[in-house]
């Protein structure tokens, strides 16, 4: 176990490896964990921007400050995050990761529609058959009206399970699952003010001494907020890392995420990450996501570290 165990270690996957939307898999130092470092705290902030679709670029600053307690065959984890928006509110912060929340997919480029009728995708709760009372998303901003709001994003609590170890033919398997408490003001363009849940399988396997290859797939509940209605969001990646040394990995992902909004084209996105192994305590790591589809941002950056003690 010690051998594989060492090769894996610094496997970061930064929390917002996501242009993507919803709960994703996090890879953080997989498999079974040394019993003299029971608990990891952890700081990775993250800064995305797109249009998401829309005529109207959207930008976020997300920092989470994470606690892990790490056991001999899982680990539980709680996120809590500060966040900074820039946005009219037709996308805001979802699971820890940005995602367009309006309810008008004829609006901007992202739907199946033809674009006609077109009211900004801002004809949410409140709307008034004059149109004068349209609200983006959760807010009560017009379109393109884009403002800048700071807080508490919202709280998240997740949890790992290994339920099969790496062996000759069998790769490294894992059950994993999340809550999102509602703890950020959605009204600022923070957050969804619905609870949202979460479950998952990661999985993966050394081939020879350096790569490693990894599978993951899950599936989320979304909450419905007032006003809107989200649909429940299936997501998978597909990625292989290469060691450069034996605390250095490099590696690269594919994501696809389901549109929570019916009509909206998934997110799709590559992800590049550099994960460091300083010591038996600390860590780094820093990543790049590039959006492939406008459901995702067109790009994402994120550097960090985390203490094991």
């Amino acid at each position: 176990m010690g051998l594989w165990g060492r090769r894996v270690a610094g496997v970061v996957w930064c929390f917002f490896a996501t242009a993507t939307i919803g709960f994703t898999a996090e890879k953080t130092d997989q498999g079974p964990q040394s019993p003299d470092r029971n608990w990891q705290i952890g700081f990775t902030p993250s800064y995305s921007t797109g249009n998401f679709g829309t005529s109207s670029t959207s930008s976020f600053l997300y920092a989470p400050l994470s606690m892990r307690r790490l056991f001999k065959d899982g680990d539980i984890t709680v996120i809590v995050p500060f966040v900074t928006s820039t946005t009219d509110g037709r996308t805001t912060i979802v699971g820890g990761t940005a995602t367009r929340v309006d309810d008008n997919p004829k609006s901007g480029s992202s739907g199946s529609g033809s674009g006609t009728n077109d009211d900004g995708g801002c004809s949410g709760k409140g709307q008034s058959g004059s149109g004068k009372d349209r609200v983006c998303g959760l807010t009560t901003r017009a379109p393109g009206q884009k403002v800048t709001a700071s807080g508490l994003g919202d709280v998240i609590i997740k949890g790992r399970y290994y339920v099969v170890e790496e062996k000759a033919a069998l790769p490294l398997i894992a059950m994993t699952a999340r809550v999102k408490l509602p703890t950020a003001n959605e009204s600022q363009g923070l957050g969804t003010g619905a609870l949202d849940y979460g479950f998952g399988v990661e999985m993966s396997k050394m081939f020879g001494a350096n790569w490693i290859g990894f599978l993951d797939a899950g599936y989320n509940i979304i909450g419905d907020p007032d006003g809107l209605q989200f649909q429940n969001q299936h997501w998978y990646d597909v990625g292989a890392g290469y060691f450069v040394t034996k605390d250095l990995l490099a590696s690269v992902y594919f994501e696809e995420y389901r549109a929570i909004v019916p009509g909206f084209v998934n997110a799709r996105d590559f992800f590049f990450a550099m994960n460091y192994t300083v010591s038996s305590a600390w860590r780094l790591n820093s990543g790049v996501t590039v959006g492939v589809s406008n459901g995702a941002p067109d790009y994402a950056l994120s550097v960090g570290a985390s203490y094991r003690f």
